[in-house]
């Protein structure tokens, strides 16, 4: 594959910038994911591409080229399992994304936490997963085991995708993000047995987000499921205060998963943010001693009936 032409068609900067068909973003994707670009053109590409931002059919592209290099979980036999993606960590408030886990594993539905994290400023969510007796899976079979035995596991994104790994692995070399960490919310480990949880930091993401969903809902055999949000700290947990924004995916149509209650709310956070506090008030809201937040119930309930269909 040439890369210099590539370059000049998408790095032109935001208004003279053109996009990448879906086959081309494939072809290119695979390519970075396989290792098969130099560094110097590699990081070319991707300022380009953060530049420019990611269109819907580039998304479309760089979506099948990580799937086909994606390994897959078994999923015991009744509802869908959610995939929750971690690649953030604590930051100012407790990270309740566990919590989230542990509700959905209590109603009986299974639950795959994957992804990876390399933010010094941030606590790390693996080490709060461990401080729950959560520890991480050593391969893709032992979490396929964890999932029939416990409703729960937890897998690091390089034994799902090593290339994705290695590609999200360069944010600190670059200093900035790259379509990986994109791409890497739209991962499927068990096409058609999944619920996909896809989590926004910036609103123009939803909209891009769920334009790539619809389409990749409705490709997907026995039908697709994913629920679109707004991340919390840029983890796949509601926002404690926001007004809820849960939208529903499923076969490629889109519905909204909103409570009746939809405005803000005042709600305490929690700064218990090291590993050791933030496990215990997650085990004081599952034990009943301390309240389960109203958004966090929201959206485990979401995931319920999208786990069902």
């Amino acid at each position: 594959m040439q890369f210099a032409p590539l370059i000049k068609e998408i790095g032109r900067g935001i208004k003279g910038a053109r996009n990448m068909d879906a086959a081309t973003a494939e072809a290119l994707f695979g390519a970075i994911l396989d290792g098969a670009v130099p560094d110097l053109e590699l990081g070319a590409i991707l300022l380009s591409l953060r530049i420019k931002g990611e269109r819907e059919t580039e998304l479309a592209g760089f979506e099948r080229a990580m799937q086909a290099r994606t390994a897959h979980i078994e999923v015991p036999d009744g509802p869908r399992c959610v995939l929750l993606p971690t690649f953030n960590g604590a930051r100012k408030q407790a990270n309740l994304l566990p919590l989230v886990a542990l509700l959905l594993a209590r109603e009986g539905v299974p639950v795959l936490i994957h992804g990876r994290h390399d933010f010094d400023s941030r606590e790390s969510p693996f080490a709060l997963l461990a401080a729950l007796g959560l520890p991480l899976a050593d391969s893709v079979a032992a979490a396929s085991a964890q999932l029939l035995s416990s409703r729960l596991a937890c897998l690091p994104l390089a034994a799902l995708n090593p290339g994705l790994d290695a590609l999200m692995a360069l944010r600190p070399r670059l200093g900035v993000r790259n379509s990986g960490h994109s791409v890497a919310k739209l991962l499927d480990a068990a096409p058609g047995r999944s619920v996909r949880v896809v989590a926004v930091t910036h609103p123009e993401y939803l909209l891009s987000m769920g334009q790539a969903l619809a389409g990749l809902t409705g490709l997907t055999a026995n039908g697709g499921r994913a629920l679109l949000m707004r991340a919390s700290e840029g983890e796949a947990y509601a926002h404690l205060r926001r007004k809820a924004q849960l939208y529903g995916y499923a076969d490629g149509q889109r519905s909204d998963l909103h409570p009746a209650d939809t405005d803000d709310i005042d709600w305490p956070l929690s700064d218990a943010c090291e590993a050791a506090a933030n496990a215990a008030l997650i085990r004081a809201m599952l034990d009943g001693s301390a309240a389960v937040p109203p958004r966090i119930t929201e959206q485990v309930q979401a995931l319920v009936q999208l786990a069902s269909t």
